[in-house]
């Protein structure tokens, strides 16, 4: 059975992958806000025990091993979030802090159960992909809003939760998973994107615009 940490570990590896990020040391240190020596010893010993390969420039990679237990976790992290803002209505930007805690507690059993009593959905609350039970899953980052031209019609597919504060502004602004917006301008040198929802008007800067992926309608 894995400890919390080293599930933490190669849940983070598979993020970073996933987005198609480096996965170097210094990398993970800032993903999991730990200290680079720390995060040389951990991949050591995942390494020992099979969970990843070595790559050049201090990068790393999930073996199938790796990557079976990672899905296993996103699977379990996921349907915790979808469940919390279903059943429990705990607000979006506040399940993926719960979700870091429970994840490590329920079991496979409950984990299907929960899977069953929502109706085996395949998305969680802030549009990220639900593995399967049988380890089947398709990790697909979409256009970036940021690349989003004026006049286009936008769909959003999936807002990051990595910053709650702004997680919780997207989505008082009504910027979630299925919402269509329109891109009305880009201000230039740098400036907010302006986007329409309805009837209201939103200026959106780089770090926010960079949290939100979708396609254009």
């Amino acid at each position: 059975m894995l400890t919390d940490t080293v599930e933490d570990y190669l849940k983070s590896i598979f993020a970073l992958s996933s987005r198609n990020e480096p996965t170097a040391t210094s990398a993970l240190a800032e993903w999991l806000r730990v200290a680079p020596p720390t995060v040389s010893a951990m991949l050591k010993r995942l390494d020992a025990h099979g969970l990843i390969n070595r790559l050049e420039g201090h990068r790393v990679e999930l073996t199938a091993h790796g990557l079976r237990h990672a899905l296993d976790v996103v699977r379990r992290h996921r349907l915790i979030e979808e469940f919390l803002v279903r059943v429990l209505q705990v607000p979006w930007d506040e399940v993926h802090a719960e979700a870091e805690a429970l994840e490590h507690a329920v079991s496979d059993r409950l984990t299907e159960r929960i899977d069953s009593y929502l109706g085996h959905p395949t998305h969680d609350p802030h549009g990220d992909p639900i593995p399967t039970g049988r380890g089947q899953h398709v990790e697909r980052w979409a256009l970036p809003l940021a690349q989003a031209r004026p006049g286009d019609r936008f769909r959003v597919a999936r807002v990051s939760d990595r910053d709650s504060a702004a997680l919780r502004y997207l989505g008082d602004l009504g910027i979630r998973p299925g919402v269509v917006l329109e891109i009305v301008e880009q201000v230039p040198f740098g400036g907010p994107l302006r986007i329409r929802i309805g009837d209201a008007q939103h200026g959106l800067g780089a770090p926010l615009t960079a949290l939100v992926h979708g396609e254009v309608a």
